[in-house]
């Protein structure tokens, strides 16, 4: 059967489960566009793209790939950096714009029910219109989708004090690659029977099957949130940073960025440099200023880090703009780098590790390769670091992947060393999986294999992704 019959069965399949008319694209732009993420190392080769609008057409969807054995791509944001979103063998993406609807909030349990399709920055204006706050948050909260940060369990800015995505999933129904519908935990804060299948599917990157709603918490919103930024003279003294400042104030997030970073960033936004010192690394703390007394100990507490001789310089800010202001050195950057093509790992150890690790990469990384820009940054407060290589200008996109997969054997090599992850909150994808023995051993991976098969006998749901099915 070609490509054209297949199709036109397609849309036949979908005409059934539907009173909508189904949405199946096929010209290239669209291929092209839903059949790839934010990584640019993959060419996109889609069989077609179907916009689903309802449960009933994803499992449609599903069973009609099984019954013809073609494989399928879940689409969300495209905001992926690990190519866990790329269709490269003729697969079919089941992109879930349509499917972004919010409903059922309830006030006293602080749960809404959200589609899959759910810009994450759409449910976070949700709950600050019902007085709440959605806390998980990065910088493509503006375009990435719900279902995608549960199926790669989204970090981001905030984790130090709120957790990962899957610290605000009450409930979740999936799609299997059976097609069979699962109905999990039903959005319950107790539910102590047996296993929780709900966390399979959070961090699953589709490969067991596809969300297709989420019952999501809400939090209390934070109050009078201030942010100090501070410039250190290397990691060791940002760690001490880190240190004094949490005991005494529960910091909401904890960032960290080299100078590299922060002067493209300048150069780029035309923000104004945050203080006059430049200095090798930054260090962004913010944590609710409800009081005079909790001012006063930030102070204290700056004041303590300059004598010491950890922080050279800082400011702290004294209104919404200068916030605003002040997190974008930090949240910019991906977006500023951009142009460069970077080639990004996403890598994380215990916290108190964190400076020798980093140490150990960036030296190695310089050795090896001298002629490269290494931009840092990162969520340190949870031990995440970002580690992106910019490519140079003159250097073809393929000898540029394929001299940083080089660089990430030794990268992870020392990752494994120190007992860390290859992957803290990018997920694995295409990009990570060959890397996947440095933090998991062989018999977790071969029972990962085993509930792939359980929950998709077929192999259908995003094939070839974080593992090869043997």
């Amino acid at each position: 059967m070609n490509k054209e019959q297949l199709v036109s069965l397609l849309e036949a399949t979908l005409s059934e489960a539907s009173d909508q008319i189904p949405r199946i694209l096929i010209d290239d732009d669209s291929l092209l566009q839903y059949g790839r993420d934010w990584t640019r190392f993959h060419d996109p080769k889609p069989l077609a793209i179907v916009l689903p609008s309802s449960i009933e057409e994803v499992q449609a969807v599903v069973r009609f790939a099984r019954a013809h054995s073609i494989g399928l791509v879940p689409s969300g944001g495209r905001t992926g950096l690990s190519a866990a979103a790329v269709a490269v063998n003729g697969e079919i993406v089941v992109a879930f714009d349509r499917m972004n609807t919010v409903r059922d909030f309830n006030t006293i349990d602080r749960t809404v029910v959200c589609g899959p399709g759910v810009i994450t920055e759409q449910l976070q204006c949700f709950a600050e219109e019902q007085g709440l706050f959605y806390p998980v948050d990065f910088a493509s909260s503006g375009s990435s989708q719900l279902g995608g940060n549960i199926s790669t369990n989204a970090g981001g800015i905030k984790v130090i004090r709120y957790g990962m995505t899957r610290d605000w999933v009450a409930g979740l129904k999936v799609v299997t690659g059976t097609g069979e519908l699962l109905e999990l935990n039903g959005g319950l804060v107790k539910n102590n029977t047996g296993y929780d299948l709900r966390q399979l599917f959070i961090g699953g990157e589709g490969t067991l099957g596809f969300v297709v709603e989420a019952t999501m918490r809400l939090a209390r919103p934070p109050q009078d949130l201030t942010v100090l930024m501070l410039g250190a003279e290397n990691m060791n003294a940002v760690m001490s940073i880190l240190e004094n400042f949490q005991q005494k104030i529960d910091l909401t997030a904890f960032e960290f960025f080299s100078e590299q970073a922060l002067s493209k960033v300048i150069e780029h936004s035309g923000i104004p440099r945050p203080f006059e010192t430049p200095t090798p690394f930054y260090a962004l703390l913010e944590f609710e200023c409800t009081s005079d007394a909790v001012s006063d100990t930030a102070m204290e507490l700056f004041e303590y880090c300059m004598e010491q001789g950890w922080v050279l310089d800082g400011v702290m800010s004294q209104n919404l703009s200068q916030l605003e202001n002040l997190w974008r050195c930090r949240e910019d950057i991906s977006e500023t780098i951009s142009r460069w093509t970077p080639y990004k790992n996403d890598i994380s150890v215990v916290v108190s590790k964190v400076p020798e690790f980093l140490a150990e990469i960036d030296s190695v990384v310089s050795r090896e390769y001298p002629d490269f820009e290494i931009i840092w940054f990162g969520h340190i407060g949870d031990g995440n670091l970002h580690l992106n290589i910019l490519k140079p200008d003159s250097l073809d996109k393929g000898e540029f992947l394929q001299q940083c997969s080089r660089v990430s054997k030794w990268v992870f090599e020392i990752v494994q060393r120190y007992g860390g992850s290859v992957s803290a909150e990018h997920g694995v994808g295409l990009l990570k999986k060959d890397y996947l023995t440095y933090t998991r051993s062989e018999v977790e991976i071969e029972l990962m294999r085993g509930i792939k098969k359980v929950f998709d006998p077929s192999g259908i749901m995003n094939p070839g992704k974080v593992f090869d099915q043997s």
